[in-house]
């Protein structure tokens, strides 16, 4: 038994016979670790404890502490990283590391060396030390190095980046930077990576919480040798320039698989690459995690779960209509049904769903794929997007002929859709009689619970945005402040605003006389839907969001 499962038994956190059984196959402590809170034998709080108690250092909580971000930088990222500490706290000749395993002489040794200080260890947790990172550690000031360095290869060799690839190595300048942007992104919960290249200058942005922030710029020296590595990550022709090209790709991150989606675009200056991260660990969503109000959840899950009819969910590009989706096949989906899909590009593999990704060089349209699959006996089918009179038509009568089909279409709201579909030459009838529900949602900050601020608005601004409200007894509201948790933006993560309109009778036959949207959004809220800025306002009110942010994605 090695010394971290010999510390949990005799501390009392594991019983010895359940971890002599995973110790079998385990090769070192950080699997333990990661073995025993998978299998909720421990958390990663009790096995910092555990091994505080073992060794007599003090146990720390990262979570409640408030670290100094120049503290921190006492010790460079890469030792940090090397050997899982962090700096907590420094007095006169003394700095305080957090660490995972305080015994271990040679970190000790290292980062006395490199700080010229008396280190004093103490435990954390793991999870709390890689959330530490996340805020704290970043890789900007290594990129700009790096950046540099494939500059001055590329000019003293005489040669373009591009030719540097051909004897890149796992720690190549131009490998380590591609590396460290998209880790970089990863920890900063980023959902896109820009690759941009200028007159001058390549800029990098990362799109976090649905914000375009600039991230990084370089020498355009160094532009062909960074696309023509993701082009090779990706596996498409790196000597193609003229045209647009995708890819996928995969990296590790945390001992986690992360996929990539890849997009080049030519413009005057060079290829633009735009990567959209897809991080599988977010595919297992409950219907919770989509915050939806009472009435709607309510009136989503009666829709998912009919036997037949088609659900729609509407929105721009980024609003979340994927997670809604699969959200709701996680839902419905069971070894007693027959569930397949449809999609360009396949975003997350899910296992026990059948998928197919369209091909349209190999002849695998849309329309090719749903014929096929109405031949395959489905029972609930996701069309990844309605684009066309052809796919609009076939998932119509798919929905008509007692299958339950999920899909996305590209509208402003709700009442929209009904148009929508009309207008692409769908018959009105058959629209009114397909649709059972139209979900229509938006993606909102969500303000940091750490740093969040109580506030009293006045009257005259609620009464001006239409927030309900009683004049004479003002709600408390909450607003953005910012902390380290945040990075100084008073938010962290997003959350969906939606609408929900189930189709009535009404409804229908005001698509069979083919009435305007206007008509239609004015009957749907008679009916009971709640519009999207009166959902994003009810959030507002539970100290979730902002006015402000409400404001900026609904109207």
């Amino acid at each position: 038994m090695n010394g971290l499962a010999q510390t949990l038994v005799t501390t009392g956190v594991v019983d010895a016979d359940e971890i002599s059984a995973i110790l079998v196959d385990i090769s070192d402590d950080s699997e333990l670790r990661q073995r025993l809170v998978s299998a909720q034998l421990a958390t990663e709080t009790q096995i910092a404890e555990a091994i505080a108690a073992h060794t007599g250092y003090r146990f720390v909580d990262l979570g409640a502490a408030v670290l100094d971000p120049e503290v921190v930088a006492t010790v460079s990222p890469t030792l940090c990283r090397r050997y899982h500490l962090i700096p907590i706290a420094r007095g006169r000749r003394q700095l305080t590391v957090g660490m995972l395993d305080p015994s271990d002489l040679i970190a000790l040794d290292d980062v006395a060396t490199a700080t010229d200080l008396n280190i004093r260890p103490v435990v954390v947790a793991a999870d709390a030390l890689a959330a530490a990172f996340s805020r704290l550690l970043r890789s900007d000031e290594e990129l700009s190095d790096l950046s540099e360095q494939i500059g001055e290869i590329a000019a003293a060799d005489g040669v373009g980046t591009t030719e540097i690839l051909e004897e890149q190595v796992d720690d190549a300048p131009i490998v380590r930077f591609v590396n460290l942007l998209i880790t970089q992104a990863i920890n900063d919960r980023a959902s896109d990576i820009h690759i941009e290249p200028g007159e001058r200058q390549l800029t990098v942005r990362y799109r976090i919480d649905g914000v375009l922030h600039e991230m990084q710029k370089a020498d355009r020296s160094i532009q062909d040798g960074v696309i023509s590595r993701l082009k090779i990550m990706a596996s498409i022709d790196i000597a193609e320039r003229r045209k647009p090209q995708d890819g996928r790709l995969s990296v590790l991150h945390d001992g986690r698989q992360v996929d990539l989606r890849l997009a080049t675009l030519p413009t005057v200056w060079g290829e633009k690459i735009v990567m959209r991260i897809l991080d599988n660990s977010g595919t297992a969503l409950e219907m919770a995690d989509l915050r939806f109000s009472a009435i709607n959840e309510q009136r989503f899950r009666t829709a998912i779960t009919r036997p037949h009819g088609m659900v729609l969910v509407t929105g721009p590009t980024g609003s979340g209509k994927s997670t809604t989706l699969y959200t709701a096949l996680n839902t419905v989906a069971n070894s007693r049904i027959n569930v397949i899909t449809v999609e360009d590009p396949v975003e997350y593999r899910i296992a026990g769903i059948n998928q197919v990704q369209v091909n349209q060089r190999a002849g695998m349209t849309f329309q090719a794929a749903l014929r096929s699959i109405l031949r395959s006996d489905p029972d609930v089918v996701l069309v990844g997007e309605i684009r066309d009179q052809e796919t609009a038509t076939i998932s119509i009568e798919a929905a008509l002929t007692g299958h339950l089909v999920l899909s996305t279409l590209h509208t402003n709201d709700a009442p929209s859709a009904l148009t929508r579909l009309i207008e692409i030459g769908c018959e009105p009838y058959l629209v009114g009689t397909a649709l059972s529900a139209v979900v229509a949602q938006r993606l909102a900050r969500r303000l940091c619970t750490k740093c969040r601020e109580p506030y009293v608005e006045n009257a005259d601004m609620l009464a001006s945005v239409a927030f309900p409200h009683d004049p004479h007894d003002l709600p408390q509201l909450y607003r953005a402040a910012g902390c380290s948790a945040c990075s100084g933006t008073g938010f962290r993560g997003r959350v969906a605003l939606h609408e929900v309109m189930t189709l009535s009778e009404g409804l229908e036959h005001l698509a069979v006389g083919r009435a305007t949207g206007t008509a239609m959004r004015q009957l749907a809220l008679e009916e009971g839907m709640v519009s999207l800025r009166d959902d994003g306002f009810s959030k507002v009110a539970q100290g979730i969001t902002t006015i402000e942010e409400v404001l900026r994605v609904a109207v």
